[in-house]
């Protein structure tokens, strides 16, 4: 998944955005410089026509036969998240035909996928400007264009995204054949520019059919239909889906990525490494052949989450740590990426390593963001707790408090903190039914996210949660809890273990050595040393 995945996409990204002033156009394509994470020697850097990555086609206005192939390139790579190959195709287009309007609407569209709208803006200015030399068509999509950037740049202007769609149903009712237009009805239902065909749902669905419909070899439409799929749970049609996909652009490291999403949430977690590592094989050999480090391509460290993830669920802990602490020692260029490198410091938690989890978790209360500042500061509070720090965890719990005022409500909303280290203050505080119900809600929400990145996230999560009211003596909400797990996925073993030893603790014997013995039976590929592991075997009755 785009990074983008997710439970706090649309509120994180469509914050106020302040644009620079910008140059006069240059003469030739070069009327715009990237202000985003990538540097612009990279990005205009010249590209060759490559193979595997699917195919796609869009006739625009140009007499140049290779630049009409360079831009069906950079249309490929938008549409499969490679944001850098996508400029660089589009700026190769324009090297061949400076007039090539649609490339700068192009670049218009992946630099908004690489989080610069001010370049993203520059980019249409040149393609606004070449509007009376271009199709009716094209200037159709200008003003598309236009008013998804008016949306974009507007903090959430309702009235702004009214225009935007209105922009595409007018063109609609002029081109009702156009695969393009349904594909772009179906990006704009999501609500936010940024998340391009990653948190579909019943709204877009419809629209991707009528776009595949028209055009049934059109990857991109195949593409955001599988996002759309799994969003809804409808994960077994999914996978069909990203198989179309990947069978259409093997080269494409998030076709691998996508096809291991969907493996992984039907229990076929080894197929989901398997896919997740081919990801990782592509992309280091594109940095390695290109010469671009892994930290300007937001999808590495996505991957390697996932793929940390997916050891953890197998018992693999030190494969897991490994992919962890390279995705964490990657650096970040938005909130949300940085907010992602949460999952190191919570591993280790998980994994009792409290001083270590509280020296990544001051990593992040470090940020220049609020919603990273906000997990940092949670996470090291209660690794702070857990050493029996109790009053520098307060101080921690007030920090991330005031950094709830920077975000908005919504997110809040969604976000397990600061109210996991809330809840433990009321255990502790003796406010029991408080500290119960708070856990309780944190677990509604964790169950309540769509999307395949929070569906893996969230076993952990829970089995968290879980842990802390085992910890706080709430025996009967962790074996509640416990049942969540199971029920979100049937094939984790920590749902059986965490269930197993709420049995344990009530004395239910015959209970617990079926939860024990379901559990060691899924961590039957573990590591042979994993804790969990040896408290069943050596009997956890007989030790307490």
């Amino acid at each position: 998944m785009r990074r983008l995945t997710k439970f706090v996409v649309a509120a994180v990204f469509l914050t106020a955005v302040a644009l620079p002033a910008l140059s006069a156009p240059q003469a030739g394509h070069e009327g715009h410089q990237a202000t985003g994470p990538v540097p612009r020697e990279i990005l205009e850097r010249p590209a060759v026509l490559r193979s595997g990555i699917g195919t796609l086609h869009e006739k625009v206005t140009t007499s140049s036969q290779e630049a009409q192939g360079f831009y069906d390139q950079g249309l490929a790579y938008v549409h499969s998240y490679v944001w850098i190959e996508a400029i660089r195709s589009f700026h190769q287009a324009l090297r061949l035909d400076p007039n090539l309007g649609m490339a700068f609407l192009g670049l218009t569209d992946a630099y908004i996928g690489l989080q610069d709208p001010a370049t993203a803006r520059a980019a249409f200015q040149r393609a606004a400007a070449l509007a009376p030399k271009l199709s009716k068509r094209e200037q159709t999509w200008i003003t598309i264009r236009d008013r998804e950037l008016d949306y974009l740049e507007s903090s959430g202007d309702p009235d702004k995204y009214v225009a935007y769609r209105k922009s595409i149903n007018e063109a609609l009712k002029v081109n009702p054949n156009d695969p393009w237009l349904w594909i772009q009805r179906g990006l704009a239902d999501e609500g936010s520019p940024v998340t391009h065909g990653q948190v579909g749902g019943v709204d877009t669905i419809a629209f991707y059919r009528i776009a595949l419909a028209l055009a049934p070899e059109n990857f991109a439409a195949h593409h955001y239909y599988a996002h759309t799929l799994e969003n809804l749970g409808r994960t077994k049609e999914a996978l069909d889906e990203s198989a179309v996909y990947l069978r259409m652009a093997p080269a494409i490291p998030h076709a691998h990525h996508m096809r291991g999403h969907e493996l992984m949430r039907l229990g076929r977690t080894e197929e989901a490494i398997a896919e997740f590592l081919k990801t990782k094989s592509l992309e280091e050999e594109y940095y390695r052949t290109e010469n671009i480090p892994s930290r300007y391509d937001w999808h590495h460290a996505h991957n390697l989450h996932l793929l940390a993830m997916s050891y953890q669920s197998l018992g693999q802990m030190k494969a897991a740590e490994a992919a962890f602490r390279d995705a964490f020692a990657v650096p970040a260029y938005t909130d949300f990426l940085e907010f992602n490198r949460k999952a190191w410091p919570e591993f280790l938690l998980a994994r009792g390593r409290n001083e270590e989890a509280l020296h990544t978790s001051q990593e992040l209360t470090k940020s220049e963001w609020p919603l990273p500042r906000l997990a940092g500061h949670t996470l090291a509070g209660q690794a702070l707790l857990a050493l029996n720090r109790a009053n520098e965890a307060q101080e921690e719990l007030s920090l991330a408090e005031r950094e709830t005022e920077h975000l908005p409500l919504n997110l809040v909303a969604t976000s397990p903190f600061p109210n996991t280290l809330r809840a433990e203050f009321l255990f502790r505080d003796k406010k029991t039914e408080e500290g119960e119900a708070l856990l309780q809600d944190i677990a509604k929400m964790i169950l309540a996210r769509p999307g395949p990145d929070a569906w893996s996230a969230a076993r952990f999560e829970l089995e968290s949660l879980a842990r802390s009211a085992r910890q706080n003596g709430d025996w009967n909400l962790s074996e509640t809890i416990a049942r969540d797990m199971i029920q979100h996925d049937p094939t984790y073993a920590g749902g059986y273990f965490a269930l197993g030893l709420a049995a344990d603790h009530a004395g239910h014997s015959v209970q617990a050595r079926e939860q024990f013995a379901a559990a060691e039976k899924l961590w039957s590929k573990a590591d042979k040393d994993l804790p969990e592991l040896r408290l069943i075997q050596e009997g956890i009755s007989a030790r307490r």
